[in-house]
């Protein structure tokens, strides 16, 4: 898929989207304020489902050209947590697992596609299901994730709209 394609196609799918998911101020894969983080933005596209789009910048390489392993287990962690928060956006899980195959190299400089979906539930736990795709669709990475709810964590309503989190416009 070509530039021009997957602009229009990502065009059209928010256009579709249903719910935009809030960001926090510092998070590093969401944060708008953090200047040395990723600044993506989480779309809910069906139930216990999300979808982002970036390119990641040089300065994330790990290798000339190639995206760190570390950065690449970090946005599958994020989307991974964004997918049980479908719904319930103050609902934080943490991870207790994560499980990552590295498929391909991941380029720096290319729009990139995450998404991530809920598998099932199961008591306090949330198994969910993330990949990340190169530019024409193919599976560069992908991970298995086990969230787990966790009760009393200190951070009401008003704290989160204090520190930040909240869905800004596009």
């Amino acid at each position: 898929m070509d530039d021009e394609t997957m602009e229009n196609s990502a065009t059209e799918t928010r256009s579709n989207i249903e719910n935009k998911q809030p960001n926090s101020a510092n998070c590093f894969v969401c944060g708008r304020d953090n200047a040395n983080g990723l600044g993506l933005s989480f779309y809910e596209v069906g139930p216990d489902e999300v979808t982002a789009e970036v390119v990641i910048p040089s300065h994330f390489e790990g290798y000339p050209g190639i995206v760190h392993g570390g950065i690449v287990a970090s946005m599958l962690d994020e989307i991974a947590g964004r997918a049980v928060l479908v719904g319930e956006h103050e609902h934080f899980r943490l991870t207790a697992k994560l499980e990552i195959r590295y498929r391909k190299p991941v380029p720096s400089g290319e729009r990139l596609r995450l998404q991530a979906v809920v598998e099932r539930r199961r008591g306090r736990l949330a198994f969910a299901h993330a990949e990340l795709n190169l530019p024409d669709g193919t599976l560069a990475a992908e991970a298995h994730a086990v969230l787990a709810d966790i009760p009393g964590l200190p951070v009401d309503k008003d704290e989160l709209k204090s520190l930040g989190w909240k869905v800004d416009p596009d």
